[in-house]
Parts: C-alpha cells; structure tokens; sequence
C-alpha cells in the first residue's frame, strides 16, 4: 500500500511540474502565497498576524521540503486496503508486466503439465498395448509349437509295435483318445481337430499294429487302410510285386521295403538270390502242391523246358511281412493270393477244359501285349482263334523271354528285329500251341480277360511298343497293312532322324 501511495504522490508531482513549467515546489508555493495577500485588504490591527502567518507558512514550507516524501495513512484505512486493495489513478503498462508473466508462467506451467499428463497416458496405452501383443505373439508361438509338436512321432527311434483296436463306430475323438491312452500320440484333441481338417472320416474298425515312431499323419492314413479281425504280428515292411513282372524281377522286387521312410530301413531282409533258390527247391514246391492242389495241380514238370516251374504263378500284389517272416511264409503268401483270385474261375476253366498252367500261359501274354481292359480280351480272342486253326501264336513277348530280355526297356526297332528262328520252347513262331509256361505273372484284368475273351474273328494284332496301341485284322493283307503304317513307316522315320 506505501508503494501505491508513493507512486501516486510522484504521479502528481510530475503532472504539477509539467502545469506549472518545472517550478519547484516551494517556489509555487511562495507563489501562492504572495497572490493571496495580494487579494488581501491589509488592515492596521492584523498586520503582525498577517507577519505572523507568513512567517508561519514560510517556515512550514521549507520544512515540508525538507522532510522525505511520505504519506500518513490512517490505521483504519490501512487495514482496509489490506482486506481490500485498490488502485488509484491509471495503470502503468510496467504494472501489467508482472501479471502478464505471470499468467504466461501459469499457461506455459499448465500446458507442460498436460503434454506430461499425455505422454504419461500414451505411454501408459503404448506399453498395455505392447504387453497384450506380446500375449499374443506368445500365445500363438506356444499353440503352434505345441500343435506341431504333437503333429510330430512321439519317439522318432522307436522300432516296437503297440497293437491297437479301434471299436466299431468310434469317432476321431474316442479314437484320438485311444491312442493318447496308448502313448501314440500327444494330444487326442489335436488329432480330432486335424482329422477334421484333413476330411479324415474314414477310419476303420479292427486291430492295428502302430509305432511310436510313426507321426500323425501316418497313423490317421493307416487307420483308414482297415484292421484285422483279431490281433496279428507286427508288419515290418512291404513288398510290392507289379503286375507283368518276371520272377527274376520279382527276385529284385522283395529286396526293396515298399513302406520304408528312410534308408535304414529300404531294404528288407531277403536277398534276391535267397529267393531265386527258394523258389526252385523242389522240396517247397513239393510242399505248396500239396497246399494248393487247384492251383498247382497241373504245374510244368521240371523238364519241361520252363527255366523257373513258378514263374507266373505268384500273384501281383503287395505283401506285407513281420519281423520273424522268412522267404517261405513270403512266398507262400504269394501263391495263395494268385489261389485265392482264381477260386471262383477253377469250374470255368474246368467247363472250358483248359488247365489252370494254359490259363496263367496265355494270361501272361495277353498281360503284356495288351494295356486296356478291351483290348487284353480282343488279344485273347486273337490267340484262342489261332489255337484253334492250329496257327502259331506268333508273339513276340514270348520270343523276348526266351532271350532273357522281357521286362526291359525295347524300342520299336528292337521288338521289330526280334529272333524268330531261336531254339527255344518259347518260340512261339515255329511251335504250334502255347509255351510250356507263363513268362509273366498276369494281373486279374488279363486273368479275367483270358478266361472270357471277346468274340471276333480277329487272327492278327500288331501292338506299338511304344505307344501301347494295338490294330487288329482279320486277314494277313489287312495286318501286314497295319505292319507297314504303324511300325515299318515308324521305323523308316526313326533310321532318317539318326
């Protein structure tokens, strides 16, 4: 309040100064002073007082020069301006500085705050939207490790069999279950969830034979091939046997394991000349005729001129085989599956008076020569209809087994230059009738093929060996017309490209 007051009175002592020209204060009053007596009718009886006054004001004037400048302000209004201050006069623009800063400060002071307050809350949002990613990634890192874990063999060096029954009825759950039980597999929902996924809903009832070692996949795929009706011995590989393969193929055919997923276990335990031997010991075949009388009734005698009494008789197919399994029980296999397919055609073959051997011999040819379905039964009609007119069956398949070449690779050029004139049982274009023997295991197409044939007049065929096309004719103008355009103009077309 004494800062105000002091400024008020130096407001007003430069507003006076500039009135009354810069005069000093005690001047103006001396002034004042001097017009006031002036104005004044000096009478005789207050001309002292007057002195008096004068000297009075005089006096009191230079004391009020001399004092500092002060104002006396009352103890009441002090109070009150403390309780409730006031300006007087106007407002220097040097007093609206501080209040400007200030205010400045406070809004310089409040946005700092907030733009804390939000990097505070968008740090705050950063980091919970970090953690939740986080969650997920690791969620989603967990579940598919765990998914592919479980998708994968439970031990992947285990060679022992778990036999499992599959109950009729069971769904990919209760069988997913089951095999969790067993140890087979990590997780029963996630082998239901993948069947699902793969549209397995082919699973069959029965007994199974499975590994640890298998991963999922293969122990879904082997549940849809089927089980036994009681529990069998562990199967520990397969040999496949194609259709119109020679017995020395087959020979090579059961070194290889047909189920092996690695190399270690490529190869079975049979050597190719263990079987050849087996199949010519006359002990065993002695034992198989005795097991298979239909089917081995009328096989070729030993001086037959076959090379191998077996050959065609062993049914093409794939075979599994256990862990104690020999060449024997192989084998033995083989033959009882080529019995089994031919049980319902033994009374027809009978009615035809044909021998089961003649069947399966020409069955092997018709295999060969012919690649569909028709034409193996236009094939066999051929042949029958030779047979019949006591013509020469003219194959070249049989002439090709005769020089140790049938089941390989041959051109065209090669089936065409063939020997025809080869001293062999097997020569089929100087000996009338059939070969002593099959040179091929046929498959059930040329079997049924051969046992109902077409009816045609057909006597001739020609087949391109390359293509598996095959023409037929009536007369030899016709066939050696077909010769001339699907085999010797071939020819001629390959010699000009050499």
């Amino acid at each position: 309040m004494l800062g105000i007051m002091m400024k008020e009175v130096k407001f007003l002592t430069e507003k006076s100064q500039d009135k009354e020209k810069n005069l000093s204060f005690k001047e103006q009053i001396l002034k004042d002073l001097a017009g006031e007596k002036e104005e004044q009718t000096p009478s005789s009886t207050s001309q002292s007082e007057a002195d008096s006054a004068s000297a009075k004001e005089t006096a009191a004037a230079e004391d009020f020069e001399a004092r500092p400048a002060s104002v006396d302000v009352s103890y009441k209004v002090a109070e009150n301006e403390k309780a409730h201050p006031q300006v007087y006069g106007r407002v220097d623009e040097e007093d609206k500085k501080p209040n400007e800063v200030l205010s400045r400060a406070n809004r310089a002071n409040n946005t700092v705050k907030k733009k804390r307050q939000n990097t505070l809350a968008r740090r705050i949002m950063t980091t919970v939207l970090l953690i939740v990613l986080l969650g997920l990634v690791v969620t989603g890192v967990v579940g598919y490790t765990y998914v592919s874990s479980a998708l994968k063999p439970i031990d992947a060096n285990a060679t022992e069999y778990v036999t499992v029954e599959v109950p009729e009825g069971s769904s990919s759950k209760q069988i997913g279950e089951i095999l969790e039980k067993k140890g087979l597999i990590k997780n029963a929902q996630v082998f239901s969830l993948y069947s699902k996924i793969k549209s397995f809903n082919n699973y069959q009832s029965g007994y199974y034979n499975l590994q640890k070692s298998m991963d999922l996949d293969t122990i879904a795929r082997q549940l849809q091939e089927g089980g036994t009706d009681t529990p069998q011995p562990p199967v520990v590989g397969k040999v496949t046997i194609p259709e119109g393969y020679t017995l020395e193929q087959i020979a090579e055919a059961v070194t290889v394991n047909a189920a092996a997923t690695s190399k270690k276990t490529s190869k079975t335990p049979f050597s190719k000349d263990d079987f050849l031997a087996k199949v010519q010991d006359e002990a065993f075949i002695s034992k198989m005729v005795a097991k298979y009388p239909q089917l081995l009734g009328t096989l070729p005698s030993k001086d037959s001129g076959v090379k191998y009494r077996l050959e065609g008789y062993l049914f093409p197919a794939t075979y599994n085989y256990g862990e104690d399994a020999d060449l024997e029980s192989l084998i033995d296999q083989m033959l009882g599956a080529m019995n089994t397919n031919l049980s319902s055609y033994y009374s027809t073959i009978e009615a035809k008076n044909l021998t089961v051997n003649e069947v399966l011999t020409l069955a092997s040819l018709v295999e060969k020569e012919g690649s569909t379905d028709q034409d193996r039964k236009d094939i066999a009609s051929v042949f029958y209809n030779r047979l019949n007119q006591a013509m020469p069956l003219q194959s070249n398949i049989a002439i090709l087994y005769a020089q140790g070449k049938l089941g390989k690779k041959t051109t065209l050029k090669e089936d065409a230059e063939i020997d025809t004139n080869i001293d062999s049982p097997f020569n089929v274009y100087k000996k009338e009738g059939l070969m002593p023997g099959p040179v091929a295991s046929p498959s059930l197409s040329a079997l049924e093929a051969t046992i109902n044939p077409s009816k045609t007049d057909y006597l001739y065929f020609v087949a391109n060996v390359e293509t598996g096309a095959v023409y037929f004719a009536n007369t030899y103008e016709e066939h050696a017309k077909n010769v001339e355009e699907h085999v010797n103009s071939k020819l001629t077309q390959s010699s000009s490209t050499d």
